[in-house]
């Protein structure tokens, strides 16, 4: 049983990582802009990607030269099934890619400010750390995703919110793969250094073919399939467009996601325990980066 003192202590210490970070951002607007830039910017590309190709299969949309309007996507109904299937795994698909690069560039925060063997001279323990980068990981998700989510109703008139309450639980699950794929970066730049940086930003784009974003998977090839369907977040996407094609909720591509969450959490975290008290032998948290 843990006692109430070191649960207390726990807590300051993840909020302490917390406000190093979230002291940062408050000094420099910036790094704000940047959290929402790449979002907001994804969402302009295939928002208008979107209209045009709503334009072209409706022969034109009403209240604009040349078909499309940027305050909505009236069309006929197939074409607006079409349009949201779109966005919404541009969306939902951002989800993932924030939170993971959240927790890797928080990370590497404290690679690049040479802080990281500093925070483990003090009591800090490696589930603090995790506990205090998620958390900075959900906070940069919500600005950079939420300014998307709102350009999206604003300029195409598409709420993804209309997609009911299960959007919650899509969005949990997102981001818990986001989290489990940070942590196996960040084992992988403890165990390599800078030379592992660049995974940080390359490596959700190289799952992002297998994940059924924009397409189901019965589009890939069948030995790919069973590739696609051990990756949670093809299950949310197969589940997003049960939602907005057929009107249901797809709960058995949901229980399989968090259940895959879970597996994929699990490897991560003994991954990264693993790694870190290596490089705790080898002292590279104290020169990691160089």
């Amino acid at each position: 049983m843990i006692a109430p003192s070191a649960r207390g202590g726990s807590s300051r210490r993840i909020w302490g990582l917390m406000y190093r970070h979230l002291a940062l951002y408050r000094r420099s607007w910036p790094r704000v802009l940047e959290l929402m830039y790449w979002p907001v910017l994804q969402m302009v590309v295939w928002g208008f990607v979107t209209a045009y190709l709503v334009g072209v299969q409706g022969h034109g949309l009403a209240g604009a030269p040349g078909g499309a309007t940027p305050s909505g996507l009236g069309a006929p109904g197939g074409a607006t099934i079409a349009a949201g299937v779109l966005l919404g795994g541009v969306l939902l698909w951002e989800v993932t890619l924030r939170s993971q690069m959240g927790f890797a560039i928080s990370f590497l925060e404290e690679v690049w400010s040479r802080n990281l063997g500093h925070l483990f001279v003090s009591p800090l323990r490696p589930w603090e750390l995790v506990a205090g980068l998620a958390a900075m990981s959900v906070l940069r998700t919500a600005i950079g995703v939420g300014a998307a989510m709102v350009l999206a109703f604003v300029l195409y008139g598409f709420g993804v919110w209309t997609m009911g309450p299960v959007l919650v639980a899509w969005m949990a699950a997102l981001m818990a793969m986001g989290w489990a794929v940070a942590l196996a970066v960040t084992a992988l730049i403890l165990r390599h250094g800078a030379g592992a940086e660049a995974l940080a930003w390359g490596v959700m784009f190289g799952l992002a073919p297998f994940a059924a974003v924009f397409y189901p998977v019965a589009i890939l090839p069948g030995w790919l399939q069973p590739v696609a369907l051990a990756i949670p977040a093809a299950h949310v996407f197969e589940g997003m467009r049960a939602a907005l094609i057929e009107g249901r909720i797809a709960w058995d591509h949901l229980a399989w996601a968090v259940a895959l969450d879970g597996v994929w959490l699990a490897v991560a975290a003994w991954v990264f325990l693993w790694q870190f008290q290596q490089a705790r032998v080898r002292g590279a948290l104290l020169n990691i980066g160089e």
